[in-house]
C-alpha cells in the first residue's frame, strides 16, 4: 500500500520526465516545423504524455498534456511563436490534440490501477493463502500467533501490530505477540485497557485516527483483538483485514483446541500412569511384605521353639525380602527421577570387573540358587559412565534374571569390545525366554507380558539409564534358550583410563563362579 510520500515522490518523478520529454522533442522537431505535417507535433506530444502516465499516475499526465497542448500552438501552428490562433482548422487540431492527450491520460491511467489492483490482489491472494496454509500446519500456538502478527504487519504495513488474547478465565486482554516497532509500555496499556471487551473492526478512541483493531471471532466466540497503530488503510483494506481476521480467529480457535487435546490426553496418561504404577507398587511389595509377616510370626510364636537352622532360614528369608523391598523403592525413586526429567548423569571411570562385582555383592543373597559365570574379554577399556546409574543397571538385569530362571540353573554376564568406543554387556540367563513379539514392550514401563506376568520396573529402568548415555539395550534374539540382554556403554578414552584410581574389588557373592 503506498503512502503519501511515496505518492508524491512519484508523481514528481512522472512530471518531470513528461516534461524533459516534451522539451527534448520540442528542441529536435522546432528546426523542420515548415516541414511537418500540423498532425505530426501532436501525435508526437502523445508521447510524453504516456509515459507522465505511467511513472506518476494521472496528475503528471494532465500536466503533459496541458504542457503539449500550449507547445503546439506556441511552437507549431502559425503564426509560430504567439499563442495566435487564426484558422479554425488550427482550433481543431488544437481541442482534438487536448481531447487525444486526455483521453490518453485517462486509459493508460485507468490500465496502470487495473494493473496495480491485479497485483494487488495477487499479493493479498498469496498472503491469504500462506495464513490459510497456516490453518492446517502444526504450529504451536505461540508460533501461530506470532506468525499472524507478522502476516498483518506485511499485508497493512502500520507502525506497530499487537495481537491480544484473553487471560484465562477472566475478562482482561493480555499482549500475546507483535510485530513492527517495538511498543512502549503506554501502546501495552492502552491496547489492554477497556476491561476486556473485543471490539468489532473500527477506530480505537477519537483521538486515534489511525489506530484500528478488529474483533477475531470464531464459532460466535471472541478468541482475540488484532489492534494495528498508525495505519493508512486503502479502499479494499478493510475487507481484506476482515478477512485476515477470520482466518486468524480459525487459525487460534484450532491451536487452542489442539492445546486443550494435548492437555486432556496428558493428564489421560497421567491417570494410566498413576493406575499403573499402584498396581505395579501393590504388586510388587505384597510379596516381600507376606513373605516377612510370616517369617517375623513364625519367630515370635510363644512355647514354639525352632530349630537354629530354621530360625536362621526365617532370617535370612527376612533379609532376602528387605533387600528386596529396598530395591523396589530405589527404582521407584528412580522412575520418579525419570519420569520428572531430573536424571543426571555424572560421569567417572571405572572399569567393568568393578561394575560387576558390586553388582554380585548387592544381590548375592538373590542369587544364591544359581550359579554366575562371569565371561569377558581380555584388555577390555574401562567405561566411562556414571558409575552409580550403571551399576544399577546390572543390577536390575541381574535380578530380573534371578527371578525368572529355575534354581541351580546359570547366569552369564558377559561383555566385550564393540568398535573402538563402545563395550556390549549381557545377562544370559535359562528361563522361559520372551517371545518374540514381547520382546521391545518389555522395556516399556509397568508393562504386561505374555502369560500374565510384569517385567517390573527393572527393565524400563535399565534402558532409561543406558540411553542416559547413549547406548543401547535391546533383547538379543539369536538364543535357543532362557533371555539374553544386551546393553552398551562408552567406552573411556585412553587419557581418562589413565587417570582412573584403582578401587579394591568386591567379592562375588556365594553363588558368584568367576571364570
Amino acid at each position: 500500500m503506498p503512502t503519501t510520500i511515496e505518492s508524491s515522490r512519484k508523481s514528481a518523478i512522472g512530471g518531470a520526465a513528461a516534461l524533459a520529454g516534451l522539451a527534448v522533442l520540442t528542441v529536435a522537431m522546432v528546426p523542420a516545423r515548415n516541414h511537418l505535417s500540423v498532425a505530426i507535433p501532436a501525435l508526437t506530444y502523445v508521447v510524453p504524455v504516456i509515459v507522465g502516465v505511467v511513472l506518476g499516475g494521472l496528475l503528471p499526465g494532465v500536466l503533459a498534456a496541458v504542457a503539449g497542448f500550449l507547445l503546439y500552438d506556441f511552437f507549431f501552428l502559425p503564426p509560430y511563436d504567439t499563442f495566435t490562433v487564426r484558422s479554425p482548422q488550427n482550433w481543431l487540431a488544437l481541442l482534438v490534440y487536448l481531447v487525444v492527450a486526455l483521453v490518453v491520460t485517462r486509459v493508460v491511467t485507468n490500465l496502470k490501477e487495473a494493473r496495480e489492483e491485479a497485483r494487488g490482489r495477487e499479493e493479498d491472494t498469496g498472503r491469504l493463502f500462506e495464513l490459510s496454509q497456516t490453518l492446517i500446519g502444526d504450529l504451536s500456538l505461540t508460533q501461530l500467533l506470532e506468525h499472524i502478527a507478522r502476516s498483518v504487519q506485511s499485508a497493512f504495513a502500520p507502525r506497530w501490530t499487537a495481537l491480544l488474547l484473553p487471560t484465562g478465565e477472566g475478562t482482561d486482554l493480555q499482549l500475546a505477540a507483535s510485530a513492527g516497532a517495538p511498543l512502549e509500555p503506554e501502546d501495552v496499556r492502552s491496547v489492554t485497557a477497556g476491561h476486556g471487551e473485543i471490539r468489532s473492526l473500527g477506530l480505537l478512541g477519537g483521538g486515534r485516527p489511525s489506530r484500528a483493531a478488529v474483533a477475531l471471532v470464531a464459532s460466535n466466540r471472541p478468541v482475540g483483538l488484532l489492534v494495528l497503530h498508525d495505519v493508512q488503510f486503502a479502499r479494499q483494506d478493510r475487507s481484506l483485514l476482515g478477512t485476515f481476521a477470520n482466518q486468524a480467529a480459525l487459525a487460534i480457535e484450532r491451536a487452542q483446541l489442539q492445546e486443550a487435546v494435548l492437555r486432556s490426553r496428558l493428564l489421560e496418561e497421567v491417570d494410566r500412569w498413576r493406575g499403573a504404577m499402584m498396581g505395579a507398587v501393590s504388586h510388587d511389595l505384597r510379596t516381600p511384605l507376606a513373605s516377612m509377616k510370616a517369617a517375623v510370626s513364625s519367630l515370635r510364636q510363644p512355647g514354639g521353639a525352632l530349630e537354629a537352622d530354621d530360625r536362621s532360614e526365617l532370617l535370612e528369608l527376612i533379609e532376602v525380602q528387605a533387600d528386596r523391598l529396598a530395591r523396589l523403592v530405589t527404582n521407584l525413586l528412580d522412575m520418579t527421577r525419570i519420569e520428572a526429567g531430573a536424571l543426571e548423569v555424572r560421569r567417572a571411570v571405572v572399569s567393568v570387573d568393578e561394575l560387576v562385582g558390586e553388582a554380585l555383592a548387592a544381590l548375592a543373597n538373590s542369587l544364591d540358587g544359581q550359579r554366575v559365570r562371569i565371561a569377558m574379554d581380555a584388555d577390555l577399556p574401562p567405561l566411562y559412565v556414571d558409575h552409580v546409574l550403571a551399576g544399577q543397571v546390572l543390577v536390575n538385569l541381574l535380578e530380573n534374571a534371578a527371578r525368572v530362571a529355575p534354581e541351580d540353573s546359570r547366569i552369564v554376564v558377559s561383555a566385550h569390545l564393540v568398535g573402538d568406543d563402545l563395550v556390549a554387556v549381557a545377562v544370559t540367563d535359562e528361563g522361559p525366554g520372551i517371545p518374540p513379539d514381547e520382546r521391545a514392550r518389555v522395556f516399556e514401563m509397568f508393562n504386561q507380558i505374555g502369560g500374565g506376568g510384569r517385567a517390573g520396573l527393572g527393565l524400563a529402568i535399565a534402558k532409561s539409564f543406558v540411553e542416559a548415555h547413549g547406548g543401547t539395550i535391546w533383547i538379543d534374539p539369536d538364543v535357543e534358550r532362557g533371555t539374553r540382554v544386551t546393553f552398551t556403554l562408552p567406552a573411556a578414552a585412553d587419557s581418562a583410563a589413565d587417570e582412573m584410581v584403582d578401587i579394591p574389588a568386591v567379592a562375588h557373592g556365594s553363588g558368584g563362579t568367576p571364570t
